[in-house]
């Protein structure tokens, strides 16, 4: 089944490693066959590794654009995988990691790569609440 990638002006996208960008007007293309595709939105620098979800996909993201020694990138993103398991108490992101450890050793990189976009975004909002927390009882203490 084609895959359907709708383009804004300008946004840039990987396929098979190559980085490609749109022109100054939307674009839609099929793409007819299996490929490693990501989006700009999806694509981590290494800069941006800076918390432990991040820390997880960045390996598997190399690993899906079939970037780097992929061993050592299959070891750091099990490894990553099992300190955020272990630091974490509610079964679904536990649940979560889990998953993605089984999708990691099937070699499927992407779905791996989604359920880690969901670590991420319970990570944030992990560290959101910990911020606001603070943030109130630091006005309660003030007055």
């Amino acid at each position: 089944m084609p895959l359907k990638l709708s383009l804004r002006p300008s946004e840039r996208f990987v396929v098979n490693g190559a980085v490609l960008q749109n022109g100054d007007r939307r674009c839609v293309l099929m793409l007819q066959n299996h490929a490693s595709i990501l989006r700009e939105k999806d694509i981590m620098q290494p800069e941006q590794a800076v918390s432990p979800a991040r820390r997880i996909y960045f390996p598997i993201m190399l690993l899906y654009l079939g970037e780097g020694d992929a061993q050592a990138l299959h070891q750091e993103a099990r490894l990553r995988i099992q300190e955020f398991a272990e630091a974490i108490r509610k079964p679904e992101p536990s649940q979560e990691c889990v998953d993605m450890a089984h999708d990691l050793e099937a070699g499927q990189f992407y779905r791996a790569l989604t359920r880690c976009r969901k670590l991420m975004a319970y990570e944030e909002s992990v560290l959101r609440g910990a911020y606001v927390d603070q943030s109130l009882s630091a006005g309660r203490h003030a007055g």
